[in-house]
């Protein structure tokens, strides 16, 4: 059990070489791997932490590093990109329906105290960015971690219908993988990246995180105001004026 433990862990701490021994000791089995993550990642709303981006770019940049000759001497099995690309892609569509019709099953009931596994302050945060962007934050929540994946849970609670959520639902899935895939396929392997590959993925955390660490700031920054603006003004003493 400790063990197994030790080896999700690594999804966090060490994500490249996770993939890349999992590759060598699996071979092909690493697409049903990283189908299975996406499809938690944006399926589950109970799994928000599983990583998104930066397991993308590290997949293509596996995937590049498998078609090497040496690995493929190695007895390495060369991975496939385009179909890479293409199981991933239906994993984030079929994430996102099942996500949908979960928060369309659950209902406004999910606001409340009663499913305590559901953080409400991940739901208020969604629903804010609905709120904002309208149906696009279907396509722009691929990009945000943990609004990735409670954004079609929220939509499935009322914001939309599935027909308007399932055009959404396929380009931002189709735009999510395509771009880190094939950047990772394309850069991952170049030799600069390579040698700094821990710290690209970390600088694609970091970016990823941005849009939270901003959305939070000004929600903080709203509380303060709202909180000064109902305090009433101090009423003069007896010698006022």
């Amino acid at each position: 059990m400790m063990e197994l433990l030790h080896e999700f862990m690594r999804l966090f701490t060490e994500l490249p070489q996770f993939l890349t021994e999992f590759v060598h000791a699996y071979g092909a089995w690493i697409y049903v791997l990283l189908f299975l993550i996406i499809f938690c990642e944006t399926g589950l709303v109970v799994t928000p932490f599983l990583p998104g981006d930066s397991l993308l770019f590290a997949a293509g940049a596996i995937v590049a590093i498998t078609q090497q000759p040496d690995e493929q001497a190695a007895g390495t099995v060369g991975l496939n990109v385009h179909l890479l690309v293409i199981l991933l892609i239906i994993a984030g569509v079929i994430g996102d329906a099942v996500n949908y019709h979960i928060g369309k099953w659950i209902g406004p009931r999910a606001f409340t105290d009663r499913y305590r596994f559901l953080k409400k302050q991940h739901l208020e945060r969604t629903h804010r960015f609905f709120e904002k962007h309208g149906g696009k934050a279907i396509i722009l929540a691929r990009f945000v971690p943990i609004v990735r994946t409670f954004a079609p849970f929220v939509a499935g609670i009322g914001t939309m219908t599935y027909r308007r959520f399932f055009a959404y639902n396929v380009i931002g899935a189709i735009v999510w993988v395509t771009s880190f895939v094939y950047a990772g396929y394309f850069f991952g392997n170049t030799p600069v990246v390579k040698e700094n590959f821990t710290l690209v993925i970390g600088g694609i955390i970091v970016v990823s995180v941005m849009p939270i660490v901003y959305e939070w700031w000004n929600a903080r920054r709203a509380a303060k105001r709202a909180a000064a603006q109902s305090v009433p003004a101090a009423s003069p003493g007896p010698g006022g004026c």
